[in-house]
């Protein structure tokens, strides 16, 4: 029997943090989930214990650092091997701002020879997996043989995983949330990669929102992240588990909200206020009747000063359908 899925779930900054991770694993066992980025400066200089510590519960997980200097990455990934994750995941994608200003991201496609040095130097800290997210290419660097010239030095230097976003980044002129609408899919172009370089394994990314666009990609690569469509519409992870993993059945929307209560109610003790919590199950019931009672109960009661996890119980309530 199967027992791992081809799906994971993409890094999301500001929404893939340890509360979402944690509903999300609820709704698939398997798939593969990723953290927000988060800088290596940030863990080799800052707070590296609120930054990396997940529950147990969340695995298999990949932590996403961004930067570009190999000393950094290589530190940030020797604290970060302490803490187990599964994988160890480079930020060559992301096109904001801010990122570009700490020249890590998607420009750093411009530069394969810099980012397979810093995969050099963070593999020998780690015997987890050190793998890469990209895009297909920048601007006008929009070509095959561009993303070949990107991918083969990494390939070189020993990478054996490349997670693409089948979108080229507009660095300038383009918002991150315009880049993840605005350049075209190029859904060919991530499947002659996985061509060329048969022995690598090829995850796609991009406008994945169905699960026979899934199965239609995965009769050309090895996997398939799944980004907002997982978050706004959770459920679609289930859906999903459900498909690769035979023998699984998809739980009840009540039945995650239930699971939902006891974790809450620790984070709770924990100081951690519910609608960091609630905010990230808003979708759950996306789709069905009474969905708009259910967002509209969290949203309206879960900020409140001493809501607790009775909150999730009497939005179910609130439901036309749970009464």
């Amino acid at each position: 029997m199967q027992t791992s899925s081809p799906v994971s779930v993409a890094p999301m900054m500001d929404w893939t943090d340890r509360h979402c991770r944690y509903f999300m694993r609820l709704l698939s066992p398997s798939a593969l989930l990723y953290t927000e980025m988060v800088t290596a400066a940030a863990i080799v200089h800052g707070d590296a214990d609120r930054l990396l510590r997940f529950n147990d519960e969340e695995h298999p997980l990949a932590l996403q650092l961004g930067g570009s200097d190999p000393g950094w990455m290589a530190k940030a990934t020797a604290v970060a091997s302490a803490y187990g994750y599964d994988e160890v995941n480079i930020n060559v994608g992301c096109p904001s701002d801010r990122v570009q200003s700490g020249r890590f991201g998607a420009c750093l496609m411009a530069d394969p020879a810099l980012v397979a040095e810093c995969y050099a130097a963070m593999q020998e800290q780690t015997n987890v997996p050190v793998t890469v997210k990209s895009r297909v290419g920048i601007d006008d660097l929009d070509s095959d043989e561009f993303l070949v010239a990107f991918v083969e030095p990494l390939v070189r230097a020993g990478c054996r995983k490349f997670v693409v976003h089948a979108r080229i980044a507009i660095l300038e002129g383009l918002s991150p949330k315009e880049n993840r609408s605005i350049p075209p899919l190029q859904y060919e172009r991530v499947y002659r990669l996985k061509r060329d370089f048969p022995d690598v394994e090829v995850v796609i990314n991009g406008g994945l929102t169905s699960a026979s666009r899934v199965d239609e990609v995965l009769a050309h690569v090895d996997g398939a992240m799944i980004g907002r469509q997982a978050y706004h519409r959770p459920y679609f992870l289930a859906e999903l588990e459900q498909r690769f993993i035979p023998g699984w059945a998809a739980p009840a929307r009540e039945d995650v909200v239930a699971n939902m209560l006891a974790y809450t109610d620790r984070q709770l003790v924990d100081g951690v206020p519910l609608n960091r919590i609630t905010r990230h199950m808003l979708g759950l019931f996306a789709g069905c009747p009474g969905a708009r009672a259910w967002r509209r109960y969290l949203s309206e009661h879960a900020h409140r000063h001493g809501a607790g996890s009775e909150v999730l119980v009497n939005a179910l309530n609130a439901m036309p359908a749970a009464a």
